[in-house]
């Protein structure tokens, strides 16, 4: 070493312990002589009594632990699958439709034949025929003294059993003995009835009659 440097020596950890020992002693001492002089100790005890703590040394503040991340499973992307390829279906022949025989439709039915009912025949009363035997009215007298002469019209009802009903004047001869004459005679007379078809039915029917006196 070069001569006037200087070393500095660090205390050792014993020689620390050492000299606070040495401090401690020193200080009790003190206070055993102050507590052995009676005017010390009484203005000792007058005195407010020192509170003594022991402070803990802080501790350090825990801090949470962080617990560490756990590392991802690093997933590794799939490979896509090939794309399939397209399938080209071959064209399928379909069959032609056989053809559908279809039947002609039936002939249309012939229309029912119209049946027209003949037309109900009327026959009109008989009044002249020769079986019957009905007499002529006769000529009053009186009538022919005085020369009257005429033709009257008699409208009879016949009825179904072929008399008359009814006997009206429907045209005079211009003398009331010629009318009443014909209309007493035609009201005796027997008649075949008027018919529909073959029932007999009542029914009107004229009568002329004519007086003359010629032949």
């Amino acid at each position: 070493m070069a001569h006037g440097a200087q070393i500095a020596v660090s205390p050792s950890r014993a020689a620390q312990r050492a000299g606070a020992a040495v401090a401690i002693t020193l200080h009790a001492a003190v206070v055993g002589a102050l507590l052995s002089y009676e005017p010390a100790r009484s203005a000792l005890f007058a005195t407010a009594p020192l509170m003594v703590r022991l402070i803990a040394p802080s501790r350090p503040e825990a801090k949470p632990s962080v617990e560490p991340r756990k590392p991802q499973p690093i997933v590794k992307p799939r490979p896509r699958p090939p794309e399939p390829l397209p399938l080209v279906a071959a064209p399928v022949e379909t069959p032609s439709p056989s053809p559908i025989l279809v039947p002609p439709p039936p002939p249309p039915p012939e229309p029912a034949p119209v049946v027209v009912a003949p037309p109900v025949v009327v026959t009109a009363p008989i009044f002249a025929a020769d079986y019957l035997e009905n007499p002529p009215p006769p000529y009053p007298v009186l009538a022919r003294r005085a020369g009257e002469q005429g033709r009257v019209v008699l409208r009879v009802l016949v009825s179904a059993g072929g008399r008359a009903d009814d006997v009206e004047i429907r045209s005079s001869s211009g003398h009331p003995r010629l009318d009443e004459s014909a209309r007493d005679t035609v009201r005796r007379w027997r008649f075949v009835p008027a018919k529909r078809g073959d029932a007999p039915v009542p029914a009107w029917v004229l009568i002329p009659i004519s007086f003359s006196l010629e032949g």
